[in-house]
C-alpha cells in the first residue's frame, strides 16, 4: 500500500472516532451570553481597582448646601504642635479637636445686615485679583493690588452706621459661646484676634499672592495668634456662586458647601489643614471670626465712634 493510500486510511478512521464520540456524548454545548458575562466580570473588577486605588482622592459631604444643620461634630485627635503650643494656657486647652457646623446661630437678618455691611465696604474698594478682604479692627482693605485704610476714606462715612457695629458684636458674641461651649473651654479664657475680616471671592484672575486664595494651608501657621478659627457664610454655595467649597483635605477632603447664615469652627491647628476651592462664577463672602488663647493677642470690638466717622 502507498504512503498516499496509508494517510487516506488513517483521516479516515480519526473521523470515524470523532463521529463515534459525538454520537456518545453528544454536541458540545454553547454559551451564546458568555461573551457579554465574561465582559461583564472584566468592568466590574476594573471598577473596584480604580476605587481601592484612587482612595486618596475620595471627597466626603460634611455639610451639604441643601441641609439645615443644628450641629453636626467631626472630632479629630488634636496634632502634636498644637497639644505643645496650646498647653501653655491650661484653661484653654480643648476637650476635643476637630470642627462644628451649625446652620441655627446666626438669624438671616443678622446676615443680611452683615452682606449689605461687606457689599456697601467692597464698593468702595476691591482687589484687583479675586480675593478682597476688608478688616473692620484695622480699616485694612483691599484696593488694586495693596490695601488702604478704609476709615480713611470719605466716602466710607456713608457705609457704616452704630446699628451695623451692634449686629457686628451680636454675631461675634454668638461664635464666641458657641465655640467655647463646643470644645469644652472657659468662655472668659479665650479672646477675639486679629485678623477678623470679610472675604470677597470672584473668579477674577489672581494679581498678586494674596489672591491665591486656593491653597491648602494651616491656620495656626498663617496666623500664630490663632487657636480656633470660625467662618460665617454670607452667600449661598450653587445660588450666588459656584465653586469656592471649603475643604478639610484630612481625612478624605471632608467638604463644606457654604450656605447663607451657616457657621463652621474648628481648631486652628495642623489637626485641620484646608482650602477654599476657587470660586468659577459669582461672588462669595463670607466673615472669619477667630480666637486665641493668648490674652497679649486680644483686640476689642470695633466701634464706630473710634473711627470719628
Amino acid at each position: 500500500m502507498s504512503k498516499q493510500s496509508k494517510k487516506k486510511e488513517a483521516k479516515a478512521q480519526n473521523d470515524q472516532k470523532d463521529n463515534n464520540k459525538s454520537l456518545r456524548y453528544g454536541p458540545m454545548p454553547t454559551f451564546p451570553r458568555q461573551r457579554i458575562f465574561t465582559r461583564g466580570i472584566i468592568v466590574i473588577s476594573t471598577l473596584i481597582i480604580v476605587y481601592f486605588t484612587s482612595s486618596n482622592d475620595k471627597t466626603t459631604i460634611f455639610a451639604s448646601q441643601k441641609e439645615s444643620l443644628a450641629q453636626r461634630v467631626h472630632t479629630i485627635d488634636c496634632s502634636d504642635s498644637y497639644k505643645t503650643e496650646i498647653s501653655s494656657y491650661p484653661d484653654c486647652v480643648p476637650e476635643k479637636c476637630g470642627r462644628a457646623v451649625t446652620d441655627k446661630l446666626i438669624t438671616g437678618k443678622e446676615t443680611d445686615v452683615l452682606l449689605q455691611l461687606a457689599k456697601s465696604a467692597f464698593a468702595l474698594g476691591s482687589s484687583d485679583g479675586g480675593a478682597s478682604i476688608l478688616d473692620l479692627h484695622s480699616g485694612a482693605l483691599s484696593y488694586g493690588k495693596q490695601f488702604v485704610n478704609i476709615y480713611s476714606l470719605d466716602n466710607a462715612k456713608n457705609v457704616f452706621s452704630p446699628q451695623d457695629f451692634a449686629i457686628y458684636k451680636i454675631v461675634k458674641s454668638k461664635i464666641h459661646h458657641a465655640i467655647a461651649h463646643n470644645f469644652g473651654v472657659d468662655i472668659n479664657k479665650i479672646f477675639l484676634t486679629h485678623p477678623t475680616f470679610f472675604s470677597k471671592m470672584t473668579n477674577a484672575e489672581a494679581k498678586t499672592i494674596h489672591d491665591e486664595y486656593w491653597h491648602e494651608h494651616v491656620d495656626k501657621e498663617t496666623y500664630p495668634s490663632f487657636h480656633y478659627t470660625s467662618l460665617l457664610y454670607l452667600t449661598d454655595y450653587g445660588n450666588d456662586f459656584k465653586g469656592g467649597k471649603f475643604i478639610f483635605t484630612a481625612p478624605n477632603n471632608a467638604t463644606v458647601e457654604p450656605r447663607r447664615g451657616r457657621v463652621i469652627m474648628f481648631t486652628s491647628g495642623a489637626e485641620n489643614p484646608h482650602f477654599v476651592e476657587r470660586v468659577t462664577s459669582g461672588t462669595r463672602y463670607a466673615l472669619t471670626v477667630s480666637f486665641t488663647c493668648d490674652q497679649n493677642e486680644a483686640i476689642s470690638d470695633p466701634n464706630i465712634k473710634e473711627k470719628d466717622l
